[in-house]
């Protein structure tokens, strides 16, 4: 039982600490509109049993000048309640977008700064992000700040609540007793219903995220084209529907038997009600209490129920359950963390020149797998040099530059760049290496912030930028956009325009030089040309080298006649290393690598184009 209290005392003390984000001025502002709201009901009673007391005194128009005062009071009333009531929704809208917004900035945050994304990646993390966004357009859910304004309306109402009491016991201090109780039984019904509610809404997260995912498919742009060439439209329709309803009906059939309970909780706001409005109505008939009183204690007492039965409950747990979920994510991403454990040595991070990057003994397996995609992996990647890495489909290949980006730990074994570990390099690693992924995103962005996302928050050098769209080939593309550089590249977007698949590879290529320009020293090239033909290729391939010669390159690309100018050639099979040299070295040595060579270029003497087409991945 302690623990319960406990646990509820520090929800609540967490969601009065989500009003730091408002500032004290609107703080201010909002605690005096609730408190003065609680209070009107109280000081309406007693302005109108004044007002009443005062009327049985006069005895004609003479005594008039005795109602001013009562009249005055309960004109102040009014015009404090009506005051209340008009600024209690700005100033509530304002302390939402303070409070949800400073929320949500925590919670990007917190997700863009976990260093991998194994963890990210599995259904326990998206059910709790879920949880923690707090959609405000999903009605089953509740964000901090509606949990914070109903606690803080909690407070208040104790305030309006004893001035209640205080004017019941002018007539009596045994209604008070009876009131309050059944008052505070009432809400323990609400709260009840609230939390089962909620819990309910919680087990249909899982439905949720499906439907969102089947909302985003039906949306979409690029899975549009799949639904009207197949026609799975409608079906994806009503599977999108039968996650909603999983969702929702749950909490439907708990509202409905909300309704079917109504009676009992009814009686317990009638019955106490009844017996002292007709108590107090008797002592009024017999001249025992004055109409004044009377007056007072029947709107004393019904705004006792309307203090403690506003159904704010839904709004506390709810509220409660997304900070909750927000610190579980925290928890479970740190266990995922690659913070630096111990002081790096500067040299490892501020070197101006490649780093020597070693794989010794790396195995690694997917979260939740069993299959082992690197096992026992030995490599080395030379300072300066350009090392390609080949192997069958499923090989492993981007597996190993997700390691080497630091996406994920190795489950055994380590990688280390000049000795120390990546580990402890943490994100000081990320400002040492660009990445070209073979399914890189396509940023509905304007092309200059496509490119310059390489190195986010430096000063933007035109010139830089110039440079590595002559780079990667995407000069003549900006030459041809509407706005140049500032064309944003969707459709979807005012002016914007959309680029082929081998244009926005060469956007991606441009980000990664840009950050080499920045400072970055190895470059990471997943199928960089893949679908560009091979003209084009070798045109983008000599400007890639000449811009890259300082610079440690990873090249992974299915096409061996490209990787054939590498300074160093590894097939990679069965999780390791299984071949490694010169193109040269190892056509001599006829083993794998010689037999996909040979087959590849038979394909090409046949006139194939192994361009990869937009969505297929190797």
């Amino acid at each position: 039982m302690n623990g319960i209290v406990a646990r509820l005392v520090a929800e609540r003390i967490a969601l009065l600490r989500s009003f730091r984000a408002t500032g004290v001025a609107l703080l201010l502002a909002v605690v005096l509109v609730s408190v003065v709201g609680s209070l009107v009901p109280a000081l309406t009673a007693t302005a109108v049993a004044w007002l009443v007391s005062r009327v049985q005194q006069g005895d004609g128009s003479a005594d008039l000048a005795i109602l001013y005062a009562p009249l005055t009071l309960f004109a102040v009333v009014l015009v404090l309640g009506n005051a209340a009531e008009a600024a209690r929704e700005p100033l509530y809208h304002l302390t939402r977008m303070r409070i949800d917004g400073a929320h949500r900035r925590s919670l990007s945050e917190l997700i863009t700064a976990a260093p991998t994304i194994g963890a990210l990646e599995g259904p326990q993390a998206q059910t709790l992000i879920r949880e923690a966004k707090a959609d405000p357009d999903n009605w089953t859910q509740r964000t901090p700040a509606d949990g914070a304004l109903a606690q803080l309306r909690l407070l208040a109402s104790g305030i309006g609540l004893a001035g209640s009491c205080v004017v019941l016991t002018r007539y009596a201090w045994w209604p008070v007793p009876l009131l309050v109780l059944s008052a505070f039984t009432f809400r323990f019904f609400l709260h009840r219903h609230a939390l089962r509610w909620y819990r309910q809404a919680q087990r249909g997260l899982g439905q949720a995220l499906h439907g969102d995912a089947w909302e985003a498919a039906i949306t979409s742009p690029s899975e549009g084209k799949d639904a009207r060439v197949f026609g799975f439209g409608d079906w994806a329709v009503d599977r999108m529907l039968h996650h909603v309803r999983g969702t929702f009906e749950p909490v439907w059939g708990l509202g409905n038997g909300f309704v079917a309970r109504l009676l009992p909780q009814t009686l317990v706001v009638v019955v106490p009600l009844g017996v002292v409005y007709t108590m107090v109505a008797s002592s009024a008939a017999s001249g025992t209490t004055s109409v004044a009183v009377t007056t007072a204690v029947l709107a004393a007492g019904w705004s006792l129920f309307q203090i403690l039965g506003n159904d704010d409950a839904r709004e506390l747990i709810g509220a409660s359950a997304c900070l909750a979920a927000l610190d579980e994510l925290r928890d479970l991403l740190s266990q995922d963390s690659l913070e630096p454990r111990k002081s790096a040595p500067p040299a490892a991070i501020e070197t101006c020149s490649p780093p020597l990057v070693r794989f010794d003994r790396v195995s690694f397996a997917y979260p939740r797998t069993e299959r082992q995609v690197l096992d026992g992996l030995d490599l080395e990647i030379r300072p300066g040099e350009l090392l390609a890495v080949v192997g069958m489909n499923g090989a492993g290949k981007s597996t190993l530059i997700k390691l080497l980006a630091g996406l994920y730990r190795p489950t055994a074994g380590s990688i280390c760049a000049d000795g120390t570990e990546l580990a402890d390099l943490g994100p000081e690693w990320r400002r040492r290496i660009s990445v070209v992924f073979q399914d890189f995103v396509r940023y509905q962005l304007p092309a200059a912030d496509n490119v310059t996302l390489g190195r986010p928050g430096a000063a933007v050098d035109p010139g830089v930028l110039d440079a590595v769209a002559r780079e990667a080939g995407l000069d003549a593309v900006v030459a041809d956009l509407p706005d140049g550089w500032q064309t944003p590249l969707s459709r979807s977007r005012s002016g914007g325009v959309d680029l082929s698949g081998g244009q926005w590879q060469q956007v991606a290529l441009a980000r990664a030089l840009y950050a080499v320009r920045m400072g970055a020293k190895i470059v990471v090239l997943d199928e960089p040309t893949a679908h560009l033909d091979v003209g084009t290729e070798t045109e983008v391939f000599q400007q890639l080298t000449s811009a890259l010669h300082d610079t440690s390159v990873v090249l992974i690309s299915h096409r061996l006649s490209t990787v054939r100018r590498a300074h160093r050639i590894v097939l990679l099979e069965d999780g390791r290393i299984s071949e490694s040299g010169t193109h040269a070295e190892l056509m001599r040595l006829g083993g794998s690598y010689a037999r996909m060579f040979s087959l590849q270029a038979e394909r090409f003497r046949q006139g194939h184009d192994d361009r990869i087409e937009e969505g297929e991945l190797i």
